[in-house]
């Protein structure tokens, strides 16, 4: 069974989805067929929309920096390796 927490954290669309949204948002107010009042919801809307979309952006960036460095240390060549003296040349 799920906790409250990760249950709220299925529920939420991922960046896929809030990306098709914040692109929907844009095209309906770039139409300029909506009332003032909506066209601020939408707005509003699509803010948030980006807000959640650059963090989620920022948290895969940090999580690739994180495997690289891991793979930096598993990929360095052994002293003495023939082959590693052959990619320096």
């Amino acid at each position: 069974m799920a906790s409250g927490k990760q249950q709220k954290a299925a529920d939420e669309p991922g960046f896929d989805e809030r990306l098709e949204r914040l692109e929907a948002i844009v095209a309906e107010l770039e139409e300029g067929g909506l009332g003032l009042e909506d066209a601020l919801e939408r707005y509003q809307e699509g803010i948030e929309h980006l807000k959640q979309c650059h963090g989620r952006l920022e948290t895969y960036k940090q999580r690739v920096e994180e495997l690289t460095r891991d793979a930096e240390q598993v990929l360095r060549p052994f002293s003495g390796d023939p082959d590693a003296e052959l990619v320096r040349e």
